[in-house]
């Protein structure tokens, strides 16, 4: 047998790998270089925009707080105000450019390196294999290029691994930004936290018009006659209580009426009563008949309380507690949620109330307790936060947590789940809505990345519409046809409904983190939590005017006899008309902070201060 020398040995295993070789094995090849190039330019670049992302906060530049100190100096500068409006636009863009820059980093990274992976594993199985070296022939050169090939593969590899934890990382940091962006709003002229929940209970059959006054009066007698016979409250008494959160309908439409106008907290003027609530809440006060609800709660302790309207005496106080399911582990709350946001429902027959830990509980009119279940700890940064809603004998709970957003309706009587739908959303505080379009009965939910409406009998899905980003705290509103919704960081936009519905109008100059707009048929209000207060045409989205209010504003706007009222932090009340010029009506003070949306009654408005519940009235 002759003897191969090491020229003639490489010589022989390129002949037999070509020989062997099928026409695409060079093209898969080719095609693993290109996709592992490419992947390995998105790896620095990855690097880099996390470097970028250390170094520069775009929520946060050196220019836009030199501007807020300068506007601090000179608050009645409306030219620089706008210049910081429009610096903040600015810089929520290039946010959620870099968000998008980052997701899809993770995406081309992902299948770049599918492509590297397919190409090689099919690569091996067309290559025909090489014979067995035979016996004295040189093999140093071919150990060498396959250790050079183990540690190419390894440094790759690592780069890989390096660059997907600091996308993980950028994805962090980013959202570090955002909430210190939002929890630096007072200091930034930018809005700030959440909104508390909104809520509402049997709006189902309610119809919301342009000045919100007017009920569905067909067949009453006949609704009347079922409400009553099924256990859930008649039109009437609906209409004439404030069972929820804004009121019937979830819009912040209150129908009562002879509502006072002045009041002082301080000196007691126009104050019917004022009663200290022992444990804190950012949670609305609901009202039905002479009774008015509210909840509280610390980290250990969580409590329901009922007060007499007319007097204002505790009449009962329900430690809720031993619920089954209860997590041992408390969320994490910021100062601005507390463990007690969402605000209370009612039916007229029952109450219900939710904590930030999950727990739900039913209870009568007397402070005994129905029914009660934990829905497992809110996987989010603030705890459970969305109000409760009330659909005929449906009690309603917008769940959206991270990875396992949902809506389920539970039965107010047993507490037994009648229907859960889940959803593709992100986290979100928002609070469901019901409306009633003159077609059919809708409940429709605000979450990234998009306003759906459901049936709330069946928890089918009617319709969605993708219009709406980042962690929402603003519920939707509703008239003539039209529902608006509208995030910091994202925009206000105006849905048709329809079929399918369609975008009427949006805006991004003016965006709410915390109160809810307002849409009284004519026009919509929006109320930023920095507090600046914009009246639209709500069909065209023009703007009629812009009052700054000069405080942060976490309450909701609410219509009532055809004017607004809107409590700022400091517990000024601004009440104004609903007209497209900015009309003031007056300005009564509270005398203690707030952050809760007023609750309505015939001739009194009752109001959560920090510490203090009060009514006010003529």
């Amino acid at each position: 047998m002759t003897k191969l020398n090491s020229q003639d040995l490489n010589r022989y295993g390129r002949n037999v790998a070509i020989a062997g070789t099928p026409r695409g094995l060079s093209l898969l090849r080719n095609v693993a270089i290109i996709a592992g190039i490419f992947a390995m330019i998105l790896c620095v670049l990855i690097i880099i925009n996390y470097i970028q992302v250390k170094r520069a906060d775009p929520l946060n530049t050196k220019t836009m707080k030199v501007l807020v100190d300068r506007m601090h100096a000179d608050p009645a500068d409306e030219q620089l105000r706008q210049e910081i409006r429009e610096i903040d636009l600015l810089a929520r863009r290039a946010f959620f450019t870099n968000q998008w820059q980052v997701r899809m980093g993770g995406y081309l990274l992902f299948f770049s390196l599918l492509v590297v992976v397919i190409c090689v594993t099919a690569a091996g199985l067309m290559q025909k294999t090489i014979p067995a070296v035979p016996s004295g022939a040189k093999t140093d050169r071919w150990h060498t290029l396959k250790i050079n090939r183990i540690w190419v593969g390894y440094t790759g590899i690592s780069i890989v691994v390096i660059s997907m934890a600091i996308l993980i990382l950028t994805h962090q940091e980013l959202g570090r930004n955002l909430q210190e962006a939002i929890n630096e709003q007072d200091h930034a002229g930018r809005p700030e936290g959440r909104e508390a929940g909104m809520q509402e209970s049997r709006n189902a059959e309610l119809q919301n018009t342009g000045n919100g006054d007017s009920l569905v009066k067909k067949d009453t007698i006949a609704a009347t006659e079922r409400a009553n016979m099924d256990g859930y409250p008649s039109l009437q008494e609906i209409s004439r209580n404030f069972p929820s959160f804004r009121g019937p309908g979830g819009n912040g439409i209150a129908r009562q009426k002879n509502i006072p106008v002045n009041w002082d907290g301080k000196s007691g003027k126009n104050i019917k009563w004022k009663t200290e609530i022992p444990l804190p809440g950012y949670n609305s006060p609901i009202i039905w008949n002479d009774r008015v609800f509210l909840t509280g709660a610390s980290q250990t302790i969580r409590m329901v309380y009922c007060i007499d309207l007319h007097t204002g005496k505790i009449l009962w106080q329900k430690a809720v507690e031993k619920i089954p399911g209860t997590p041992s582990q408390e969320p994490k709350i910021i100062k601005e949620t507390g463990f007690s946001a969402p605000t209370m429902t009612t039916d007229g027959r029952r109450v219900y109330a939710v904590f930030a830990n999950g727990d739900l509980i039913a209870l009568d009119f007397a402070g005994n307790q129905v029914w009660a279940k934990n829905l497992g700890l809110p996987m989010n940064h603030y705890g459970h936060a969305s109000s409760l809603i009330m659909y005929h004998d449906l009690l309603i709970v917008q769940y959206d947590q991270r990875g396992s957003g949902s809506v389920m309706a539970l039965s107010g009587k047993t507490g037994e789940v009648i229907w859960k739908t889940s959803r593709s959303v992100k986290i979100s505080w928002a609070s469901p809505v019901i409306i009633q379009t003159g077609k059919r009965t809708e409940l429709v939910l605000a979450a990234d990345p998009m306003v759906a409406s459901y049936d709330p009998a069946t928890g089918k899905e009617l319709w969605n519409f993708a219009c709406i980003t980042g962690e929402v705290g603003p519920s939707v509103a509703f008239a003539g046809n039209i529902v608006y919704s509208v995030n910091d960081f994202s925009k206000l936009a105006a849905i048709e409904l329809g079929d399918p519905p369609k975008l009427l109008w949006e805006d991004t100059e003016y965006l709410s983190d915390i109160p809810s707009p307002l849409a009284t048929g004519k026009h919509l209000y929006l109320v930023t939590s920095y507090g600046a207060v914009v009246c639209y045409d709500a069909k065209t989205g023009a703007k009629y005017w812009v009052q700054e209010l000069e405080t942060p504003v976490f309450a909701s706007p609410v219509l009532a006899e055809g004017k607004i009222y809107l409590l700022d932090k400091k517990g000024v009340m601004h009440i104004f008309n609903d007209d497209q010029k900015f009309t003031p009506v007056s300005q009564p003070q509270l005398g203690e902070g707030s952050s809760c949306t007023p609750a309505f009654a015939d001739g009194l408005i009752v109001i959560r201060g920090d510490k203090n519940l009060f009514c006010a009235g003529k």
